[in-house]
């Protein structure tokens, strides 16, 4: 990765990390915090919201693609993912699912434990997943 990428990756880690401080997690006591680049060059944040019947929480990274999603956005470019209680905390198996309704090029960015960054695209942390509908499918896309 160059340098003008790093830097790039390290602020948005650095807005997940502010957006974890917002977490309301009292369950599980894991924290997240999520940042999400549009293709027009907006940016989202997001944070856990935890609920005592568990199914019904909503993780870090749908809560800001939902915000997007909400004010028009159909277009992902970068999401970076961040929790104080460790490195490499990769977006779960729902995120991922719902991620790849916008397309599977999306970039994800963790931090791992060590303070280096890790990017890779959705399709290579979801193979051989159910491809998303064709563009002219998708109303307002």
């Amino acid at each position: 990765m160059d340098e003008q990428k790093e830097r790039f990756c390290r602020e948005l880690i650095s807005v997940a990390r502010e957006a974890a401080l917002k977490t309301y997690s009292p369950y599980s006591d894991f924290p997240v915090g999520a940042a999400v680049l549009t293709g027009d060059g907006s940016l989202y944040t997001g944070c856990n919201i935890e609920n005592r019947s568990f199914n019904v929480s909503i993780c870090a990274e749908r809560t800001a693609f939902a915000k997007a999603i909400s004010e028009g956005a159909r277009q992902f470019k970068t999401v970076a993912v961040y929790s104080p209680r460790g490195g490499d905390c990769w977006p779960c198996g729902l995120c991922r699912q719902f991620m790849s309704e916008f397309g599977d090029q999306v970039e994800i960015i963790v931090e791992a434990k060590d303070g280096s960054l890790i990017c890779r695209k959705l399709a290579e942390i979801l193979p051989e997943h159910p491809q998303a509908p064709e563009k002219s499918l998708i109303k307002n896309a």
